[in-house]
């Protein structure tokens, strides 16, 4: 049993979401707390969903209710901006720009990391345009293995040097909040970083080759990587689900009361 697994930059609506194994994780842990640590879509637009997109969010949706014991958080990113009040009573879950709590005596953050980046914070319009929703239609015009569009993300990474200034800023928050621990996503590449008096997690991301999440226990802090199993491939090809659409996701039950909306300014 974790006190905390947090994963981020699902980019639900994206050809290379990896929403299937995300799924995966969590049916597989035992958890107290969930954190959605920010862009979770890819954009504005329900259309891109696909029925692996829609058994995620149904999952959520049944996560969060009350009988099951488990905080579901949900940390707004760059991409989720205009859909978490929406998603929050849909899904019934409450959505932060920023999350703390306690655990082991020791303060923890976690935030979605697009506030350390300039660029995003400068250039929402261009970022859209260009970093949005040319990125989504290069994926459909890709391999099906997305070799050329995961190429150009890590490429982007390190043009922008994202790893280093989310990294930088999130320590300086840290600091500046006595935290002993913070967690970012943004960047979609795992990372752990120490400085004195203080750790900094990057999540990395579920568009990846490779997905990671992290974990947070008695045995501290651990960056997993998700490792498809055979069995998983072969039940995936011969029990997939019929068309989950956004009618039949909706129509289970009536959006849960406790959905809100809580902004924390960072």
């Amino acid at each position: 049993m974790y006190d905390t697994l947090i994963l981020s930059d699902l980019h639900l609506g994206a050809d290379m979401s990896r929403a299937r194994e995300a799924l995966r994780v969590l049916q597989g842990n035992r958890y107290r707390r969930l954190i959605l640590l920010g862009d979770i879509f890819a954009d504005l637009n329900f259309g891109r969903l696909k029925k692996e997109h829609w058994k995620f969010l149904g999952f959520i949706r049944k996560l969060s209710n009350p009988k099951r014991n488990v905080e579901v958080v949900w940390v707004e990113g760059n991409h989720d901006h205009g859909l978490t009040e929406i998603m929050s009573h849909l899904v019934g879950v409450r959505v932060f720009q920023e999350y703390r709590w306690d655990y082991q005596g020791l303060r923890h953050i976690a935030v979605h990391g697009h506030q350390f980046d300039g660029f995003v914070v400068n250039n929402v319009r261009f970022n859209y345009l260009f970093g949005t929703l040319l990125y989504l239609q290069l994926q459909k015009w890709d391999s099906k293995s997305k070799t050329l569009t995961r190429f150009l993300d890590r490429l982007n990474t390190r043009w922008l040097r994202l790893t280093t200034k989310v990294a930088a800023g999130a320590l300086a928050h840290a600091r500046h909040h006595k935290a002993a621990r913070i967690f970012c996503g943004h960047t979609h590449a795992a990372l752990h970083q120490h400085e004195p008096g203080v750790d900094y997690f990057n999540c990395g991301s579920w568009i990846d080759a490779h997905p990671t999440y992290i974990t947070v226990g008695e045995d501290g802090v651990q960056i997993q990587e998700y490792v498809e199993r055979s069995e998983d491939r072969q039940a995936g090809e011969q029990h997939s689900p019929a068309e989950f659409e956004f009618a039949e996701f909706a129509g289970e039950a009536e959006p849960l009361e406790h959905g809100e909306y809580e902004g924390v300014g960072c």
